[in-house]
């Protein structure tokens, strides 16, 4: 969850929910980052397979010693009051302003959406799921589940790791741009920063057949 709050993919469905049906942006939203779930924990699963069990373990560790010291270094050079730029990175790439977001609808209803996307399904969830999907591939939280499903349980892995995704997702969809906007980016650093490096040590502590 500390990788996910403040991240890209919350933004994303967060600011999407403004304008779209909750459901529609919940479910696209999920369905991507349930799709990325699986084929991440699938890498981190196969990796043991073609390699020594101790080179998997360590890879592992030194991703997350990798990513806990960045998040730690770059969540210490922010401001305490610093909201992450990646809602206004998003807001742009959507074409919409944070005002123009927020500002109240005509009899309060949401606007019009068209009926069908891609392959008959809802617009909004043909966007969230690609905007979502995209924003995902490659991002910290999913090289965080490759690498416990490399060293530890695949299917807690994935238990875990969706369940993260669907509580803050909710969170976001929920929680509109106003939770967004009060999320400190140090905060999130900071936090995930510490778990990263909690993990790490505990690896290289225990070492592979201990975990």
């Amino acid at each position: 969850m500390v990788t996910e709050l403040g991240d890209k993919t919350f933004f994303i469905a967060a600011i999407l929910a403004m304008r779209n049906s909750r459901l529609a942006i919940y479910s696209g939203a999920m369905g991507a980052l349930i799709v990325m779930t699986l084929l991440a924990v699938c890498l981190g699963h196969v990796a043991p397979l073609l390699l020594p069990k101790v080179y998997t373990h360590y890879a592992a560790a030194a991703l997350f010693l990798f990513f806990g010291v960045r998040l730690l270094r770059d969540g210490w050079g922010m401001d305490a009051n610093h909201v992450s730029d990646e809602l206004e990175e998003v807001e742009a790439e959507l074409g919409t302003e944070g005002s123009e977001v927020l500002e109240p609808l005509h009899g309060g209803e949401r606007r019009a959406q068209p009926a069908a996307g891609l392959f008959g399904l809802p617009a909004a969830f043909v966007q969230s799921f690609t905007l979502t999907f995209l924003a995902e591939w490659g991002d910290r939280s999913q090289i965080a589940t490759l690498a416990l499903a490399a060293s530890k349980d695949s299917f807690g892995t994935t238990v875990g790791s969706i369940a993260g995704h669907a509580i803050c997702t909710g969170l976001a969809v929920v929680g509109g741009r106003i939770l967004a906007s009060s999320i400190s980016e140090r905060t999130v650093h900071l936090v995930g920063g510490v778990v990263f490096l909690g993990f790490a040590i505990a690896a290289f502590l225990m070492g592979p057949e201990d975990m």
